[in-house]
């Protein structure tokens, strides 16, 4: 048997870790590895047109899969090209394995061409970021990046020069069994009896959930019925937290709606679940706060805690739901499931009112449409910007459904690139990139990945020739917009003659057709809907404290609009209350 190379080993160790592709553009400090690839049973070379698609293509697949994924770069400007797709999968803990390749080690320090110095670049955006610089360092470097990934929830990088890759990897090296998956952590015994303390003596509860609640929705649901607790959450758990949900208030934030914001100011003890929620102004400063997280980085950073609890929130609640007393005064819950009904009453009409015949079509009517004939299991990425609005207010998770954006990073041009590596997953299992122009046209070029690929992604693009997210926070800064109008081309036309399906829609009517045509295509499809560009509205009054990015307005809502089937939820929900 001829002796592995350093490349050979590296995919070896990938593959054993549960890596399945990697994503990437071939250059030539990556050749040895991607020659690996191309010779190892188990995993797959994904080649896409940029490199900052791959970084969001494995950050995607591993939120779907919550196994290991991978992506790389060749030296210097390749390699560059992942870190703002790696950022993103940083944030949003996401455990990917970055492989930077490097020039040739001898030449390191001595500005050669294309220099740049990997190890250090990406510190900021990863747990771990090392140079192997001696083949000695194999396997070891290697297992470590992949248990800092895996372990703490984000991105390892591990440069490694091309001519190291090429050289025959160590005699005798130690390979030991790889950590694939990360454990629950239970909280300290002492933090648990103070919140059982702070829960018993609190008449009014709140919870408030992030994605840290994904896999404890029957938790949540026990503890709130447990407790008589209204749910608020932020926009990264609303798929895990809304869905068949009798206590559901809404979403808070900026683009929040229904009684969320009066829920969690209106209470006595704001309990904070695996979230880090940013916009901190958005929460109150004269009630008591519990925050449950398991990573105690984010325990008290966005406001004051009068308890900071570290563990993960299913064990933390399977705990409290025996021990917390039983309440039976349900007034605080039943007031803020008819204000959540009350608001979201009053937004409806936004885009129920003769939106059929509006034109330019309505962005709400779009995304109203799409959820309703997207597939009960469908996944949905979603463009920074306007469409995080529509998804927000529009999408309903079911538990099946999953909903990936930019939520902590904020980024442009994610969904397409995300789509990618979700639909990798399951040729299957239905994918929609809910793509805003200004996104799509950034990162184009990777349409030619679905074709290539013949991925059956199905692009719902909201064309309203702007930046609508960047002229709203113009306008309620009291600017006048500049900058942000895109002149667009027929979107459906380039589709097509890239040898996918394609259609553009200018009316109303013609919308559902185009939709279901879309989605019974086999392959990639772009539905390119000409959308009203001044679908904003700003409350009357706006003071002078406003947005900046996302940052709060002291203006509790700034965008105003339809809700979709929220409100049926909510209606029901009202309907479940207990007449005296």
């Amino acid at each position: 048997m001829a002796k592995q190379n350093i490349a050979e080993q590296f995919v070896d160790i990938l593959v054993r870790a549960g890596v399945r592709r990697m994503y990437g553009v071939v250059g030539d400090s990556l050749n040895p590895v991607v020659d690996a690839i191309r010779r190892t049973d188990g995993i797959d070379w994904i080649q896409v047109r940029h490199e900052e698609t791959a970084a969001f293509a494995a950050g995607a697949e591993a939120q779907i899969t919550g196994r290991l994924a991978a992506c790389a770069g060749s030296c210097g400007p390749g390699n560059l090209h992942l870190i703002n797709g790696l950022y993103d999968a940083h944030r949003s803990m996401a455990p990917v394995l970055a492989l930077a390749s490097h020039i040739p080690s001898s030449e390191i320090g001595l500005g050669y061409f294309q220099e740049t110095h990997p190890d250090q670049l990406f510190r900021e955006c990863s747990h771990y970021s090392e140079l192997i610089s001696n083949p000695r360092q194999m396997p070891r470097l290697l297992q470590t990046a992949v248990q800092h990934a895996v372990g703490r929830g984000g991105v390892s990088v591990v440069a490694l020069p091309g001519d190291i890759a090429d050289l025959p990897a160590p005699e005798k090296a130690v390979e030991h069994a790889l950590v694939t998956a990360r454990p629950s952590v239970r909280p300290g015994e002492g933090e648990l009896e103070k919140l059982v303390r702070l829960v018993d003596e609190a008449d009014k509860v709140t919870l408030f959930c992030g994605s840290g609640t994904a896999g404890a929705h029957a938790e949540v649901m026990e503890f709130a019925g447990r407790i008589k607790a209204p749910v608020g959450h932020a926009l990264r758990g609303k798929e895990w937290i809304q869905y068949d949900n009798p206590y559901d208030v809404g979403m808070s934030g900026l683009l929040g709606y229904g009684a969320a914001y009066e829920a969690t100011h209106e209470c006595d003890l704001l309990i904070l679940l695996g979230t880090d929620f940013p916009y901190n102004a958005f929460l109150p400063d004269d009630v008591k706060i519990v925050q449950v997280d398991i990573r105690p980085e984010h325990l008290g950073r966005r406001s004051q805690l009068d308890l900071a609890v570290w563990g993960d929130v299913r064990e933390t609640l399977r705990v409290l739901n025996t021990r917390v007393r039983p309440k039976t005064d349900r007034r605080f819950l039943d007031r803020m499931l008819k204000k959540h009904t009350d608001a979201l009453e009053g937004v409806v009409k936004a885009y129920t009112r003769k939106v059929e015949k509006h034109t330019p079509i309505h962005p709400e009517y779009v995304a109203a449409v799409l959820d309703e004939l997207a597939d009960e299991d469908a996944v949905f990425t979603v463009d920074t910007g306007m469409c995080n609005v529509w998804a927000a207010r529009y999408l309903s998770p079911n538990g099946k459904r999953r909903i990936i954006g930019s939520f902590s990073h904020g980024s442009m041009a994610n969904a397409l690139p995300q789509a990618i590596g979700a639909q990798f997953t399951d040729r299957n299992r239905q994918v929609v990139s809910m793509s805003g122009d200004g996104g799509f046209s950034m990162l184009m070029g990777d349409f030619l990945t679905l074709v290539q690929y013949d991925l059956p992604v199905k692009v719902v693009l909201f064309n309203n020739s702007s930046l609508g997210m960047v002229e709203l926070e113009m306008m309620v800064s009291g600017l006048p917009s500049y900058g942000t109008t895109n002149k667009n081309p027929d979107f459906a036309a380039i589709a097509r003659a890239a040898g996918a399906y394609g259609v553009r829609v200018e009316k109303p009517k013609q919308l559902t057709g185009a939709l279901k045509d879309a989605f019974r295509h086999r392959g990639p499809a772009l539905v390119d809907v000409v959308t009203d560009p001044n679908a904003l509205s700003i409350p009357p009054k706006i003071k002078a404290e406003m947005v900046t990015g996302f940052a709060l307005s002291a203006s509790k809502i700034v965008l105003d609009g339809g809700v979709g089937r929220m409100i049926q939820m909510a209606r029901s929900n009202l309907r479940n209350v207990p007449r005296p």
